[in-house]
């Protein structure tokens, strides 16, 4: 991350802080958006997607229903993330804004890096093989792989509001095309 959007984005945080939730804690949030996306990435590679429901808003899930019927096995085990696989964590973009109702949110775009031994063929663009690991002899090799995914949480801070947060985009590049 660039110095000037560390700043952006903490700057964003102390305004959450002061003006939305005075008990935000970007670790917490952060603990919170890596089980969450665990969960979700596991139930979309078992195609449990009425489970999603309380997660993931409406518009994003019957895009993801359509998605996910046409993928192969292979992509749809990939997107599966456990949350011990989970490399890196970072903050992408965080946004303030009220609608014409002055319904006011705030949304937290979070990028993952985690480890997935799918069985992706080779010449899959923009994932990377971290490592392959040989048990026995030669023949029997593990192949990890280091995927992406963004996933947009929002949360509705007008007083009255319940305290979720919802995932509002979810995006694996290359999988999830």
């Amino acid at each position: 991350t660039s110095p000037l959007a560390w700043l952006r984005t903490r700057f964003y945080y102390l305004l959450i802080r002061l003006y939305f939730d005075q008990e935000f804690s970007v670790e917490e949030f952060t603990r919170g958006a890596k089980q969450a996306f665990s969960v979700v990435s596991k139930l979309l590679s078992q195609r449990k997607l009425d489970l999603l429901d309380e997660l993931v808003s409406a518009e994003v899930l019957q895009a993801l229903k359509e998605k996910i019927s046409l993928l192969p096995d292979n992509h749809r085990d990939a997107l599966a993330a456990d949350i011990d696989a989970i490399m890196y964590t970072t903050e992408g973009d965080v946004r303030i804004y009220y609608d014409d109702d002055g319904t006011k949110f705030v949304s937290i775009l979070m990028r993952f890096w985690y480890l997935n031994g799918a069985n992706l063929p080779d010449e899959v663009p923009g994932e990377a093989k971290v490592f392959q690991i040989v048990f026995g002899d030669e023949s029997t090799k593990e192949k990890r792989h280091l995927l992406t995914a963004n996933y947009e949480f929002q949360r509705e801070f007008t007083e009255g509001a319940k305290p979720d947060w919802t995932i509002t985009r979810i995006e694996h590049p290359r999988l999830l095309e």
